[in-house]
């Protein structure tokens, strides 16, 4: 048959020796294709085996007599006949048996353009752009870089991207990791869910496989069916999705994206700051139970409508950052987000990754900083998202001694696999740049830096030196640290670590962590150790509220008074407190004050400003009724005063891990219990003072750095907090007497269970009359007495 030089054409045969000769050059095992030499490849495709069906599909150089061209393959099990539709021509496909379809094309060397049209008993017809007719999508440089767990652009190479392919033609690549999978296959809504249909390609040495789907685009549906070594069959969640399903459904979503964002000069401000030396008072929420109060006639609000009302809250009261648990994807509400199934896809229960991105704009657009707990100790079960992803321990150990947490009954990261530990850093670098997260605070680090963390003996492997220590979580941390620094510089890291590990605020290359804060787990359990106790046994007591101050500047702090402290029968932060009615309100507002004016960085869970009697649960949100009840809006007043006041006083907060910002004026009075210090922050500096008991004292002196006059700028006994009112002078001016090692001392009124702020006035103080003297006594306290409730 001649064919015309101009326009290449599907090669036919008419008489029956033609036909089997064309017959013989279409069968990929008959005319030895490239890779497909033997009955058993074509075998592997038919059953759903093959790991790289682009051998046998698409389309493949060859020749007919003379003419040289390709043959071209399709593949549907269910389909009765085959069309080839290339260059506005039309031809059946020869029929080789098992649902495989060819025919030869001359004069076209592939790749080149083309479509089939699939035909199925009954008379349904499927026309298709053909995945298999398109180069790997993964280039060399991507797969080196991922094995040696340094591609800090992972989702750029893995996942499903919405991609142009080389001829112009729109469609979604993608790449999954599975080296130990007989084979991968690609299903989807698009697909019918049949894994026979879409099998993926596997890279050579790299244990990744693709697929590029020609016109398929953003929200479709799908997942990964892994074939194992066994034989079994497994559907998988995409670990890189960056969208899911809303949970109970599991399925990953190719993300749509059009936001644009407005935040730029908040972005090109961070890149300058130092954390450490910027304030940070973090209102940490839980969006799920927040968002209860918004719900109308059982529908969830978005994070686009939850956005507005809680910056004004958050700004209302003075806090600079909100602090949101866990909001990556995971499939059970009640484990509060921290058992994540999707590391790349904030979770769908409020709308879409687009909507997250609105969420995070508005903050910063408002002035609001965007803090993400954030999970690389451990990961859940479900068998549908990272556990033995490809039928072995990918991403987790083997050995159950070092790959499953004893208390959450979840699957430990074997961060010493460079693609785990790379998926994993590349994921903070994801949420940091491309969602524009400020911060990441992270869960559970003490779980990752310790062997025996909650173990018995024999049931845990020490390390290569024989010690506890987790090495590969070490190196993990310290990788992390440097790879953020240089690719999300301003942001921050901040560790939930209860132990004593040294230097885990310290840069990796002086021998630390790298993180940026860490929580002050020691200060929390002293304090409130120490409120819970009944004020007439707190001179016993003394030494547990000032120790802190001990170990203060080993590490850089946070002071959180977190949702751990106010579940699991801990009762409330109001409920901890002891004494009558009014005592108990008293001695949070005082709480309250002690954190926000010493050192570190403050953290207070959603609520908390409302002083509510029950412990906190997801399933309910914050009782905003109790913000108009006696006594419950005091606390809120002082909250919101607080924050005014970090706002106002660098001192407060600039030199939170420096010992020149801090220093006790007098830490000795457990009589009293009344202890005094000075915070100083460049110009800035005040003098705060603590009465730890309901009794009041008259007369009570301590040192003053500077002469002048004090003005009192907040006092948690005010009426305006619903406190006891017991009336205070609003400002005191400093005389010439030493005391506790100052050159001037004044002279107080001390409310019951009460803090006090004062700052020296830079307004000379008007000259007082010769005739009026000011009568006190040297020393502490000249008189007291107790009140019978504040």
């Amino acid at each position: 048959m001649r064919t015309s030089p101009s326009k290449p054409s599907i090669i036919s045969a008419t008489r029956a020796k033609d036909k089997a000769r064309l017959r013989d050059n279409l069968d990929p095992v008959r005319s030895h294709a490239p890779g497909a030499e033997s009955a058993l490849e074509v075998g592997r495709l038919l059953s759903g085996d093959h790991d790289e069906p682009h051998r046998i599909l698409g389309a493949h150089p060859a020749a007919w007599g003379e003419a040289a061209g390709a043959v071209v393959r399709a593949f549907h099990p269910d389909a009765v006949a085959c069309e080839l539709l290339l260059d506005g021509e039309t031809r059946p496909m020869e029929a080789l048996g098992g649902g495989l379809f060819a025919c030869f094309v001359a004069g076209h060397t592939p790749p080149f353009a083309y479509r089939i049209a699939l035909h199925f008993a009954g008379g349904g017809t499927w026309e298709r752009d053909e995945p298999y007719r398109f180069a790997p999508t993964m280039g060399e440089v991507d797969r080196h870089l991922f094995h040696e767990g340094t591609h800090r652009r992972l989702w750029q190479a893995l996942g499903a991207r919405t991609t142009t392919a080389p001829d112009g033609t729109e469609g979604v690549a993608f790449a999954v990791w599975a080296p130990n999978a007989r084979r991968v296959a690609l299903v989807g809504d698009f697909c019918g869910w049949d894994g026979r249909l879409y099998p993926m390609r596997r890279l050579q040495g790299s244990g990744v496989h693709e697929l590029f789907v020609p016109g398929l685009g953003p929200d479709a549906v799908y997942k990964y069916e892994v074939k194992t070594q066994e034989g079994m069959l497994r559907l998988k969640t995409d670990p890189m999705a960056r969208a899911m399903e809303r949970p109970p459904r599991t399925a990953s979503v190719v993300e749509r994206t059009t936001h644009v964002w407005g935040d730029g000069a908040w972005m090109e401000r961070r890149r300058a700051i130092d954390p450490a030396a910027a304030a940070l008072a973090a209102y940490e929420v839980h969006l799920g139970s927040w968002a209860k109060a918004l719900e109308r006639e059982g529908r969830t609000p978005s994070y686009r409508e939850i956005a507005p009302g809680l910056i004004d809250h958050v700004r209302a009261l003075g806090f600079t950052h909100i602090e949101l648990m866990p909001v990556a994807e995971h499939p059970f509400d009640g484990s509060w987000g921290y058992q994540v199934s999707g590391y790349y896809a904030p979770t769908s229960r409020f709308g879409t990754p687009d909507d997250f991105r609105a969420f995070v704009d508005l903050c910063h657009r408002a002035g609001i900083g965007v803090i993400v707990d954030w999970v690389p100790a451990h990961f859940p079960r479900d068998d549908f998202a990272l556990r033995r992803f490809d039928g072995t321990a990918l991403y987790e150990h083997d050995d159950p001694r070092l790959g499953e947490h004893p208390d959450w009954g979840t699957l430990i990261f074997n961060l010493g696999r460079p693609e785990v530990a790379g998926f994993l850093i590349a994921n903070a670098i994801y949420w940091l740049r491309e969602l524009h997260v400020d911060g990441l605070r992270v869960d559970a680090v003490a779980s990752m830096l310790y062997l025996d963390y909650s173990r018995k003996e024999g049931e845990w492997i020490p390390n290569r030196a024989g010690g506890r220590e987790n090495l590969d979580a070490i190196e993990f941390f310290r990788n992390l640290h440097r790879t953020l620094a240089e690719e999300a510089p301003g942001a921050f890291t901040i560790a939930e670590e209860s132990t004593s590990w040294p230097h885990v605020t310290r840069p990796p290359d002086s021998g630390g962590l790298g993180f940026a804060f860490k929580w002050n787990m020691g200060w929390m359990h002293d304090t409130l150790k120490y409120f819970a106790v009944d004020p007439i046994g707190r001179t016993w007591h003394h030494d547990t509220l000032t120790f802190a101050m001990i170990y203060e500047y080993s590490e850089r702090f946070v002071n959180a008074l977190s949702h751990d402290e106010v579940v699991h029968g801990k009762k409330s932060l109001l409920g901890k407190m002891p004494g009558t009615l009014e005592q108990q309100f008293a001695n949070l507002r005082l709480l309250y004050a002690y954190m926000w004016t010493r050192p570190g960085k403050k953290l207070l869970f959603m609520g908390s400003e409302l002083a509510p009697w029950w412990e906190w649960s997801e399933s309910r949100g914050p009782e905003w009724n109790l913000g108009a009840e006696p006594f419950h809006r005091g606390v809120l007043a002082l909250v919101r005063a607080l924050g005014r006041l970090y706002h106002e006083h660098p001192a407060l907060w600039r030199r939170d891990h420096d010992p020149d910002g801090f220093r006790w004026i007098d830490c000795s009075d457990r009589v009293n219990s009344v202890v005094s210090y000075l915070r100083s922050g460049g110009d800035d500096s005040l003098l705060v003072v603590l009465n730890l008991t309901p009794m009041t004292h008259e007369g009570y002196r301590i040192g003053a750095p500077e002469s002048g006059r004090y003005d009192l700028l907040l006092n948690s006994d005010d009426r305006a907090f619903d406190g006891s009112g017991f009336e205070v002078p609003a400002s005191v001016e400093a005389e010439a007497e030493p005391q506790h090692g100052l050159p001037q001392s004044l002279v107080l009124r001390l409310p019951p269970l009460s803090a006090m702020i004062f700052r020296r006035s830079t307004m000379e103080p008007a000259p007082e009359p010769a005739a009026k003297k000011r009568a006190t006594r040297k020393g502490g306290s000249s008189r007291s007495k107790r009140g019978a409730s504040p």
